[in-house]
């Protein structure tokens, strides 16, 4: 989740005109109430005030408060240029960007001068997102298929000679192709060895999926926008299908789209989605310079051309880790926006689930219901069956968007034209949307319905046992009016929301909702800022997974500008916590090297392996690194003689052999 702001509006909802702080800890926090809001809303209605950090006041509450999930003994908060893990635990290093998918080669090379055709073999960078998919008829708990996102490139690292040649000289043809290398999915086999330790194997299934991989195009807007496309780009976090397949997101598409045409000026619906002339840019002694320019040389990444690609990104991606011939599959019917991960579950009725959020500041969450029903007796219900043996099910449903109203209840607006202010083509030929319009300008069809702004939704997680499903709110800068499921006006340590959907039913169109979580430090003087997490306190929380257990391990994501600044200095580097649900304990679990971020995670079915990406060590406050001087902020995952920082999977396990946190 590396960031950058786009001029998309915000939909405003009736807001907490003043939110009023009473000694923020688990329980106090229902004191809070919008000064002029009705006393069913304030003091009055404490019990039905939308917080509970220990589950008290929850709207589902299955497991038993007295439940004890982790034994592990809490890490410090750290700014040591290392990963630390628990006693008693190690942290091994996997795969790293430039390391070869099959194990063997091409090799990475410290200078950075691998070819365009290496990358393509190997990881890329800014690993992210991953699951663990078994392999049929072998012990998963032994060896399967590791399938992960590789979501951007820092330009700058990337090559020996940096963003040379600046502007008005093109990027050359071959650092496109390398940078277009680095984006996307990595497909490998690891395995356990003798030692315990892991490793990355020869196989027949091993791949890179790349910006330049040839992918189909499904759902409603094959009509509007063709049934084939070249390329994933940006994939952040992700997702699994219970017929054992991958789904990889596409997040801020933005980055690797501009022209070199001055005359251009983007459409109301490009800015709505942050495409504008440059792309990612870096300002360097005061010149602005963009830093991916892949539209120099390939022409489907040039917005000013009619015929551009960029609506053809932004999508859910289907993956099939056991098929290598199998094309990814862009599965448009889950909208089209800033997609973080996508957690699917199974409604009681068997129709398929997948709960979404758009990265963006004030913008939503949604959630499509499939038409049709999983049927886990039929042989789709095999590890490794593939994308083709369920097509449709993602292709085919109603995709909803998020309001969250006052005192802890929420309606999903259905996204359809015809209804909730989407006009259709028939009510207006101008301005009227059909279904592919929908799935391709979802942002905008999710505003005219009126769905809450909300403080950056990222990854979002579904409880195994009370089907209770999490989303977390990085933060939000801009917010100019809280509102009740985002009560800080300006939110710069963000905090988790969950809900229970009528009925425990995922396809149900109303749900009640609390805050678990206020993150930021519990003593903090300012009480807008302050925390209440009990245990460790963090900031900026991110990636949300479950275990099997019911184990809730949230990973954050502060920003390299602001770690160490005021306000932030005593949250030290990013890290990793287990949460209680029930409890609403929190205990820190791991803490990574400067500058990185902390996300993707995933376990061995025997909850005795966990695999976690260290993204983007070393990131510079202002994002330029020096080609001079490459470890200039830190040097891992390899120490001084590794080149330079990078992004790498981990694997972790305890020293006993035991289970994970417990």
């Amino acid at each position: 989740m590396n960031h950058t702001p786009s001029s998309s509006e915000s939909n405003p909802v009736r807001p907490f005109r003043e939110l009023i702080e009473n000694e923020l800890s688990r329980r106090s926090f229902v004191q809070w109430f919008g000064k002029g809001v009705s006393t069913s809303v304030g003091v009055a209605a404490l019990g039905s005030l939308p917080y509970s950090a220990s589950g008290s006041g929850s709207t589902a509450e299955s497991e038993s408060s007295d439940v004890r999930l982790f034994n592990f003994k809490s890490v410090p908060v750290s700014k040591m240029d290392n990963v630390v893990v628990p006693d008693g635990y190690v942290a091994d290093v996997l795969y790293r960007w430039g390391d070869p998918i099959d194990g063997q080669g091409p090799t990475f090379k410290l200078d950075a001068t691998n070819t365009a055709s290496d990358q393509e073999r190997q990881a890329g960078m800014g690993h992210d997102g991953m699951e663990f998919f078994a392999i049929p008829g072998v012990d998963p708990n032994q060896r399967g298929m590791l399938v992960m996102n590789h979501e951007y490139t820092d330009q700058i690292l990337l090559f020996s000679d940096g963003l040379a040649p600046l502007p008005p000289q093109k990027m050359p043809m071959e650092k496109v192709r390398k940078s277009m290398a680095s984006h996307g999915v990595s497909v490998v086999e690891v395995e356990k060895q003798a030692d315990g330790n892991w490793k990355v194997v020869p196989s027949p299934r091993a791949r890179r999926i790349t910006a330049d991989t040839p992918a189909k195009i499904a759902g409603p807007a094959v009509k509007k926008i063709g049934e084939a496309t070249r390329g994933t780009v940006n994939n952040c976090a992700a997702g699994r299908t219970p017929w054992g397949t991958y789904l990889t997101c596409e997040e801020n598409i933005q980055q690797v789209f501009g022209t070199t045409d001055p005359n251009f000026t983007p459409t109301a619906m490009q800015k709505l989605y942050g495409l504008n002339n440059l792309g990612f840019y870096y300002v360097i002694n005061g010149q602005t310079i963009p830093g991916f320019r892949w539209w120099e040389q390939v022409k489907r990444f040039d917005i000013a051309d009619p015929n551009n690609d960029s609506e053809r990104f932004g999508f859910v991606v289907e993956i099939d880790p056991m098929n290598p011939e199998a094309p990814p599959v862009k599965r448009t019917a889950l909208g089209r926006f800033r997609h973080e991960n996508a957690e699917l579950t199974i409604a009681p009725d068997g129709r398929v689930v997948v709960y979404m959020g758009d990265d963006e500041m004030n913008q939503y969450v949604y959630k499509f219901v499939s038409k049709g029903k999983w049927d886990a007796t039929t042989k789709s219900g095999t590890a490794g069956t593939g994308v083709s043996e369920m097509a449709g099910l993602l292709d085919e449903g109603t995709l909803y968007v998020a309001k969250f109203e006052e005192a802890g209840k929420g309606r999903w607006l259905e996204l359809t034209p015809g209804k909730n202010n989407i006009p259709s083509k028939q009510d207006d030929p101008i301005v009227g949307m059909d279904a592919a319009d929908i799935c391709v300008y979802t942002r905008h069809a999710a505003k005219l319905a009126g769905a809450t702004p909300m403080d950056r939704p990222e990854w979002l997680a579904v409880h195994p046992q009370s089907k209770q499903v999490y989303v977390s709110l990085t933060n939000n800068k801009s917010r100019t009016e809280p509102n009740a499921a985002n009560p800080r006006p300006v939110n710069i340590f963000g905090h988790i929301i969950r809900w229970t959907e009528a009925g425990n039913d995922a396809t149900a169109t109303e749900f009640q909702w609390d805050v678990f979580a206020l993150a930021g430090n519990p003593a903090h003087p300012d009480p807008v800022n302050r925390g209440n997490a009990q245990g460790d306190y963090f900031g900026c929380p991110d990636g949300l997974k479950f275990d099997s257990s019911g184990i809730l391990w949230i990973q954050t994501d502060m920003s390299s500008s602001v770690m160490g600044k005021p306000g932030y200095e005593e949250l030290g580097h990013n890290m990793m916590l287990a949460a209680n649900p029930s409890t609403g304990e929190v205990r820190r679990f791991l803490t990574g090297p400067t500058g990185c971020e902390i996300t993707g995670m995933s376990m061995t079915p025997d909850r005795k392996t966990m695999f976690v990406n260290i993204q983007h060590p070393g990131e510079p406050a202002d994002d330029i690194s020096d080609t001079s001087a490459p470890m200039k902020f830190s040097s891992w995952p390899d120490g001084p003689q590794g080149g330079r920082p990078r992004s790498a999977t981990i694997v972790i396990r305890r020293k006993d052999g035991g289970l994970i946190g417990s």
